[in-house]
């Protein structure tokens, strides 16, 4: 059976991480991605490394860019231009994430394609979107600042960024999201439509609860380090060996804490009865718990406490969340190309996604994809 998008071209003129991210997810669900990249060097994270993988690639690159074939176009060469706006008037989908102007400049902007394809779905990602923000450079960082994130992750009064590029990913979800979105009302009424994606509001909407702190109670979300504002306890704990992470997050869950640590006077104790006056004695709760978690290694915790229903688990690094992945069958890792790669994380019962190609060589489809385009289309 085809995979959901399969008949869907896509134009990708996007780079580094938030749109890859997202094309790369239609190309997994069966979309053709033509990844158009500038001559020479190509997206900007072919050279983020080490790491590189055994064949020279930035392990970067490689994780967003599979399934995709690589062409290189001059955008500011007539030639390369005129080969660019065919592609965009085949594709049903476009996707770039240059600085807001920079597509209308080439000839190459929503309002000029939809003249010659009035169908086409064409997302455009910013920074902070093509308004008074259009000047600012879209970094993850950045907007991890900028946009609240950093303030509330770390310990107080020690900002610190979250230890992956968040904000590409959930602007690359947001992104994905928008572009089925669109392609489900294209195919009802034929109709395409300009889809548009901000790193800052995509960081304001995973902001969640404390974005709805602000807005509906007027609180301003402060650091915590590994404490919840709302949930105790839901924090770091230390075992024997190592810390251990327990996310009780209601009182049953908290009852059944205090049984598994044979500390029936805890869960008697008023000040810890309820989850709200758990979070208002905080402190003194860690410290009931630290003392006896103390005794036994994490691991050990961690089998005991799962058995009596409560969430907790050791704080793995990335070889060992892999590890529990593989040994509770989630298929977190596929080979594609001979390389491992991280697998698409929905799963499909009738139409599974596919891996056909490994993330592609700088312009190693680009001879077949000049010559398709030169030809007249049907």
């Amino acid at each position: 059976m085809n995979p959901p998008l399969h008949g869907v071209l896509v134009a990708d003129f996007s780079r580094v991480l938030a749109g890859p991210y997202a094309t790369m997810l239609l190309a997994d669900l069966g979309a053709d991605v033509v990844k158009v990249e500038r001559p020479g060097g190509g997206d900007d994270t072919r050279a983020w490394g080490p790491p590189f993988a055994p064949d020279g690639t930035a392990t970067y690159f490689q994780g967003v860019n599979r399934n995709k074939r690589s062409v290189a176009l001059d955008l500011r060469a007539p030639r390369d231009a005129a080969l660019a706006k065919e592609l965009i008037r085949r594709a049903d989908v476009v996707v770039e994430n240059f600085l807001p102007g920079t597509m209308e400049r080439l000839g190459l902007g929503y309002e000029q394609m939809r003249q010659d394809d009035p169908g086409v779905v064409y997302c455009s990602i910013t920074g902070f979107g093509d308004g008074a923000g259009a000047v600012l450079p879209g970094y993850d960082l950045l907007v991890q600042a900028v946009g609240g994130l950093m303030s509330v992750t770390g310990e107080p009064g020690h900002p610190a960024k979250a230890g992956v590029a968040l904000v590409d990913v959930i602007t690359g979800l947001h992104a994905a999201f928008g572009i089925l979105a669109a392609l489900r009302h294209r195919d009802a009424t034929g109709e395409g439509q300009r889809v548009s994606v901000s790193l800052l509001t995509s960081l304001l909407s995973g902001m969640v609860n404390h974005a709805s702190a602000y807005l509906a109670a007027g609180v301003v979300p402060q650091a915590m380090g590994n404490r919840h504002p709302s949930i105790a306890p839901y924090e770091v704990f230390d075992a024997a060996d190592r810390p251990l992470v327990i996310a009780a997050g209601n009182d049953r869950q908290f009852h059944s804490l205090c049984t598994a640590l044979d500390a029936p006077e805890l869960a008697a104790d008023p000040r810890f009865g309820t989850n709200t006056s758990r979070v208002a004695h905080r402190e003194a709760l860690a410290e009931e718990l630290n003392r006896r978690l103390g005794t036994r290694p994490a691991e050990a915790w961690f089998g005991a406490l799962t058995e009596a229903g409560v969430p907790c688990g050791p704080i793995n690094d990335v070889a060992g969340a892999f590890a529990l992945a593989e040994h509770l069958g989630l298929e977190a890792a596929v080979e594609v190309g001979g390389a491992r790669q991280t697998a698409h994380p929905v799963r499909f019962s009738g139409t599974p996604a596919k891996y056909v190609s490994a993330p592609p060589g700088l312009d190693a489809d680009g001879g077949a994809i000049r010559a398709w385009l030169s030809q007249p289309s049907i």
